[in-house]
């Protein structure tokens, strides 16, 4: 690859993830932080229940017979939506990791500044557990 098409590459790539941080500045002001950063604790299971229930006429006996269903499947979507967010994070990591070769010191600074704003905005508003040490 020659230097003219690698710069072309990063400059791309540069731009994919500036568009993709706008679009995400935009939509979670746009939506009040919408699905994003909705708190999970527990909500998933009864949201799930109280939806079929209402959806399908449930008796009381069919809403307990079909509860540890719901249980699990609330479990396992959790299990995966924190699964996602840690790769999501590491995806993010990786890519800064291999742009800042081409950033200048204050470009730098600029990107340290913006990772750390995205990594305080869910848990200054108490929707989101600290990432694990």
């Amino acid at each position: 690859m020659n230097s003219s098409l690698r710069w072309k590459v990063v400059l791309a790539f540069v731009l994919v993830f500036l568009a993709g941080i706008a679009c995400g500045f935009f939509g979670a002001a746009r939506g009040g932080l919408g699905l994003m950063y909705r708190p999970h604790s527990g909500s998933i299971a009864e949201h799930m229940r109280k939806r079929l229930e209402t959806a399908l006429n449930l008796t009381p006996e069919q809403v307990r017979q079909i509860s540890p269903i719901i249980e699990s499947a609330s479990a396992q979507l959790e299990a995966k939506r924190e699964q996602t967010g840690r790769e999501v994070r590491q995806i993010f990591e990786q890519a800064h990791s291999e742009i800042e070769p081409f950033l200048t010191a204050e470009q730098r600074a600029k990107l340290e500044k913006m990772e750390q704003r995205h990594r305080r905005m869910p848990r200054r508003h108490g929707l989101m557990p600290p990432p694990p040490p």
